[in-house]
């Protein structure tokens, strides 16, 4: 199978979106990730794995802050694919917001955790706002 050529180390492919911080907005992040991903030419299962990985982000900002709107950015340089969402921090308070049950919580980042080469959250300065990213490093089976 032929594989596509990495991007150079000045073309860096970006792709950002902002959606609002509601529990109906993970089905439009994930759409939004894949069809990006289909139009840089990665492969299925790739498409798979960063899907997931965006929907269990987005989710964990949805849920747990009280954010009003996130922001998510996909990046692909030469070594990585990265996935980076950003909230307006605060806490979200009982998760009654969002109606889900003790055992559906707390999964997300252990997923994300198994999937990625590397993940983490880093405070934006701006008072309790965060980006939580992940990355996935080239090389993981397909091209993208």
């Amino acid at each position: 199978m032929a594989q596509r050529p990495l991007p150079h180390a000045d073309s860096v492919r970006r792709f950002a979106f902002e959606l609002p911080a509601l529990t109906a907005s993970v089905a439009r992040a994930r759409r939004l990730a894949e069809e990006r991903l289909i139009l840089w030419g990665c492969g299925p299962g790739i498409r798979d794995t960063v899907s997931l990985v965006v929907s269990e982000l987005v989710t964990n900002a949805v849920v747990h802050t009280a954010s009003g709107r996130v922001v998510c950015e996909i990046r692909e340089d030469e070594e990585t694919l990265r996935i980076a969402v950003r909230d307006e921090g605060g806490p979200a308070g009982p998760c009654i917001r969002d109606n889900c049950g003790e055992d559906e919580r707390g999964r997300g980042l252990l997923i994300v955790d198994a999937l990625c080469t590397a993940w983490g959250a880093d405070r934006t300065g701006l008072g309790t706002a965060q980006v939580v990213w992940a990355e996935l490093a080239h090389g993981m089976g397909e091209p993208c």
